[in-house]
């Protein structure tokens, strides 16, 4: 757990400059991606929500919201900026039977350990309901350990349908590579990934 620790740590003393990074960026495209897979009136989970930019605009769109995230900073300003009560919670906490129509793990799980990544996947694919679907973003590449101050776990297309290959009832649907839309990070790739329980 220490590789946690350290991250949360992280965003408890940064959250201002985080958060003042990240709620300003516009991010639509992605998002509305994740939504056309939904109902209208689906319920979401925002997993990691950071400052609360994406629950913010599901929230306006008119989507039924539950927001969680490990530091108690973050999940502060985040509350403050949406206007609902998010809940500070780490990723292993999970506990939901069939509850979500849709999980948004936004540049958010690559957190974890890969060795941890994989129960994390098994709790949101019983936190979803049948045919419930993911999104989820890693950096790209194939490192995996502390960056920054923070802990890491990259991935490629290949890499990742590797990993995903060996989690039952996890279909992925759709990958992409984006660049980092914050300003100044354009060099940076990420991997998006679209997932459906089936």
């Amino acid at each position: 757990m220490a590789d946690i620790d350290k991250t949360l740590k992280y965003y408890n003393e940064n959250a201002q400059s985080f958060a003042s990074g990240t709620v300003s960026v516009k991010f639509t495209k992605v998002q509305d991606k994740f939504l056309e897979k939904l109902n209208p009136d689906a319920y979401i989970l925002d997993f990691g929500c950071g400052a609360g930019r994406d629950t913010k605009y599901f929230l306006s769109r008119g989507y039924q919201v539950d927001a969680v995230d490990g530091s108690e900073q973050l999940c502060r300003i985040a509350s403050e900026y949406t206007e609902i009560k998010v809940r500070q919670m780490l990723f292993q906490e999970l506990d939901e039977k069939e509850k979500y129509d849709g999980i948004w793990a936004c540049s958010s799980i690559l957190h974890l350990p890969k060795n941890e990544l994989k129960a994390v996947f098994m709790k949101m694919l019983k936190a979803l309901k049948e045919d419930g679907i993911i999104y989820t973003s890693f950096k790209y590449g194939d490192f995996e350990g502390e960056r920054n101050g923070r802990y890491f776990t990259d991935f490629t297309e290949k890499t990742f349908e590797e990993f995903v290959g060996e989690i039952d009832n996890l279909q992925l649907k759709e990958e992409w590579i984006t660049g980092d839309v914050r300003p100044g990070r354009g060099e940076e790739k990420w991997l998006n990934v679209i997932l459906q329980k089936n």
